[in-house]
């Protein structure tokens, strides 16, 4: 859910730039725990190469989702020969189920990320649409953020 403009938060040096589920610190750390929920990508010749390379792995990989795929190949050395700058988004930003934001007046998304039915996520959507409302009506800043959400997607 875009609760406000995410782009001023994206990394100009970046070509492939990833949410996540769990966010540690750097965004320039592969280790986070990336989220395909949403991705941000410059199209050049380092982000084609990767996705080609990133298809092609699936083959590897049968059994697993496209975002399992991306973690098994993220530190493969033909990443560092493509030299796609990789960059993981800030879960203060780009908040989830998993790692909610921290601070309602920062947060840009909010993903349903762990949280399997499509019933559970509307549901916690919604609670995330009515907390977003409340915090509009409000005539100053929030200094403490608490979310009603997740309650279903546990």
């Amino acid at each position: 859910m875009w609760l406000r403009d995410p782009f001023p938060r994206l990394y100009p040096d970046g070509d492939f730039q990833m949410a996540c589920d769990r966010f540690f610190g750097d965004p320039y750390d592969s280790d986070n725990w990336v989220n395909g929920g949403f991705t941000y990508v410059k199209s050049n010749h380092r982000s084609i190469e990767f996705y080609k390379f990133w298809y092609k792995s699936r083959l590897d990989y049968p059994e697993l989702h496209d975002q399992d795929v991306f973690n098994k190949i993220k530190h493969e050395a033909i990443v560092s020969e493509i030299g796609i700058q990789m960059r993981f988004f800030d879960t203060v930003y780009f908040g989830g189920f998993c790692q909610t934001s921290r601070d309602i007046n920062l947060v840009c998304t909010m993903h349903a990320n762990c949280c399997i039915g499509l019933e559970k996520k509307l549901h916690d959507l919604n609670l995330v649409l009515d907390d977003w409302r409340k915090y509009l009506s409000l005539s100053e800043q929030v200094m403490n953020t608490t979310w009603s959400v997740p309650t279903k997607c546990l």
